[in-house]
């Protein structure tokens, strides 16, 4: 059964419009090569922005999370939720004697228990000297909680915990500091003015702040609490992983009894401490890395609405050049949609060419800046078909003026133009 010529027609309308844009653009090589040009810096601008600052959040997450499985963090004071600051700053620290029922606590894995000053320290051997580093104490638990890798020596033992001894783990700053050329292990290093014996070095961390993310040593915890509490501030916080077949959510819960039993909180009475699962703080980043993304983005779209009026502005030109073309077309038959359609198809084919440039630009700018910043690299199917259907969808809004402009001509007028 054969089609009737309504349903033909605008197949055939479009395709001949498609075939006289296309005609047009080779025609005006120039001007076609410098709108496209203008589209593509846009989008690849766009399109990178989105693309790093994407790359960015993941950095970050990545580098505050800073483990290969969630984790649990218990604090005096997150930072996170507001409330009252000074009923947060009266709220007791979490003592040691907490350790045991927090580890005894169902659904509970490692646990890590981190004490430090608040203040750093400045490490000597020899005639090489650090810049401050940050020294805490901490349980065996730590580079197995928070996916750091020992590069040299050891890691701190259960037994040197209990006993207090005075030894000590370089982080990768230090290390490269004081012993650039020599192995560390074995050494003795004055920390809080005492001798510690250096048993192991870190692995560097490529932290998102650069060395300040390695500049640290570690002590036991115990040994910490013995040496290093001689200012007035303390930090004591509780870092744990969650059993194999628990809902973290489940666990947080056990603790939190746990902690209210331990701490003798009456019904009614708030929370005297803060549970926090380490993909809140992933959370929290991404809120805020997204806000930040948006306001680029918005502000990144403004190149493509100025190649959208350069869009509008040369189809005005190629009209008003082809006004006698368009009265002779009009007048062998050519119907006002058929002028309107081949003027919107030469403004979507520029903008669609410029698109896909830009989307191939955006992405090699984007690679090769995620690449020396280490941020992760992502292509987004969604975001590229999307940057393409903007580019074209661009090209059509602000060629609908100059393609109705066309459409409306008187075919006596436009032939009598010369």
């Amino acid at each position: 059964m054969s089609k009737s010529p309504m349903t033909a027609a605008p197949k055939v309308a479009f395709g001949e419009s498609l075939a006289q844009a296309w005609s047009t653009i080779r025609g005006h090589r120039m001007r076609s090569a410098l709108l496209i040009l203008g589209v593509s810096i846009g989008v690849t601008t766009l399109l990178a922005i989105f693309t790093i600052v994407t790359g960015l959040s993941g950095r970050i997450r990545d580098d505050v999370v800073s483990a290969n499985q969630p984790y649990i963090y218990i604090s005096r004071d997150s930072g996170i939720g507001g409330g009252d600051q000074a009923e947060r700053a009266r709220r007791k620290h979490l003592m040691p004697e907490l350790i045991g029922p927090i580890r005894a606590t169902e659904g509970v894995d490692m646990v890590d228990y981190q004490v430090s000053n608040g203040s750093g320290e400045v490490l000597k051997y020899g005639k090489e000297k650090t810049n401050f580093v940050s020294a805490f104490g901490s349980s065996e638990a730590f580079p197995f909680l928070f996916s750091i890798g020992v590069a040299d020596g050891r890691f701190i033992t259960a037994s040197e915990v209990t006993a207090s001894e005075r030894v000590a783990v370089l982080g990768y700053g230090p290390r490269k500091d004081l012993f650039p050329h020599t192995d560390p292990v074995g050494k003795t290093l004055r920390i809080f003015g005492r001798p510690y014996l250096i048993v192991g070095t870190m692995d560097e961390r490529k932290h998102i702040i650069g060395a300040l993310g390695d500049n640290y040593v570690c002590v036991p915890w115990t040994t910490f609490e013995k040496d290093g509490m001689h200012t007035g501030f303390q930090d004591r916080n509780v870092a744990l992983t969650v059993l194999e077949g628990y809902d973290s959510e489940e666990v947080m819960s056990n603790l939190t009894g746990t902690l209210r039993r331990e701490r003798r909180l009456r019904p009614g009475q708030g929370n005297d401490f803060d549970i926090i699962n380490s993909e809140t703080y992933g959370e929290l980043i991404d809120k805020v890395t997204g806000g930040i993304a948006l306001v680029l983005v918005v502000l990144s779209s403004i190149g493509l609405l100025v190649g959208g009026i350069g869009v509008m502005n040369i189809m005005l030109i190629s009209v008003a050049e082809r006004t006698r073309e368009i009265g002779v077309r009009m007048a062998v038959g050519a119907r006002r949609q058929d002028v309107l359609l081949q003027v919107l198809v030469e403004a979507g084919i520029l903008t669609g060419i410029g698109g896909v440039l830009g989307i191939g630009l955006g992405y090699l700018a984007s690679w090769g800046m995620t690449h020396v910043l280490r941020f992760p690299f992502v292509v987004s199917p969604v975001v590229t078909v999307g940057a393409a259907l903007f580019s074209v969808a661009i090209g059509i809004f602000f060629g609908l003026y100059p393609a109705n402009k066309a459409a409306r001509l008187d075919p006596i007028v436009a032939l009598g133009r010369e």
